[in-house]
């Protein structure tokens, strides 16, 4: 282990611990959150989903900061994408369980709100799986547009400003690794498995575990990126 991922460590260990012993800065962040969840997911997501990536490159290339790599406009995308996700996530828990109910299913809405129970499970899984199959496949084919768009401008702030060339970045995406790997594979074999145990978390907390699995998705990628390239 390297001194860089002692710092990273580091970063990570800081970032949670004053929430963990310190009560007044749960209590402080706890009724943020309540009151401004669009505010909190944009931040949530653009520090832990932005880790993610560091993470990832750490893994592809040995070094968390790589010139080019564009740390801030990633940033201000996975701030952006969260408020979708939180958007998303306030849709499909709502919509879901009527849906549920029009199937047949008796109290979906009750049954996601009680305790633990195998209709809770079942009720989250649906949520999860319309989530997934509707949302995600879009959410992941604009972030692989945006951070082409980042690393064809040398990751500075100012070019990412620049008219997105989304034709000619679709037309270049490669779409084996993105349906074969991200879209068929993660999604059913790790998203939707990852986000019903996010819906069986109570609100507050759901997308605070979303944007965590944004670091694992960073080393997903990054374990997937090298397996393709030694093919």
């Amino acid at each position: 282990m390297k001194k860089q991922d002692l710092f990273f460590i580091g970063f990570l260990i800081l970032l949670f611990l004053p929430f963990v012993i310190f009560e007044p800065v749960y209590s402080v962040y706890e009724k943020f959150n309540a009151g401004h969840g669009f505010i909190t997911s944009f931040i949530k997501f653009a520090i832990l989903a932005t880790s993610g990536e560091l993470l990832g490159l750490r893994i592809r290339t040995g070094n968390y900061i790589v010139k080019g790599f564009g740390i801030l406009p990633r940033a201000v995308v996975w701030g952006v994408l969260g408020l979708s996700i939180k958007a998303a996530f306030v849709i499909f828990s709502a919509g879901v369980p009527p849906l549920l109910g029009y199937l047949g299913m008796s109290t979906p809405a009750v049954i996601l709100a009680s305790s633990f129970s195998a209709g809770k499970v079942l009720v989250a899984f649906c949520i999860s799986l319309f989530l997934n199959i509707f949302f995600s496949p879009v959410l992941m084919t604009v972030h692989k547009i945006t951070d082409t768009h980042i690393q064809n401008n040398n990751g500075t702030f100012s070019g990412f400003f620049k008219p997105m060339k989304t034709e000619n970045i679709l037309a270049g995406i490669d779409w084996k690794m993105h349906w074969g790997f991200v879209l068929k594979k993660s999604i059913p074999l790790f998203w939707i498995p990852a986000h019903t145990v996010t819906f069986l978390l109570p609100p507050d907390f759901q997308i605070l575990f979303a944007a965590i699995l944004g670091i694992v998705l960073g080393v997903l990628l990054a374990f997937a990126s090298i397996s393709r390239t030694d093919k």
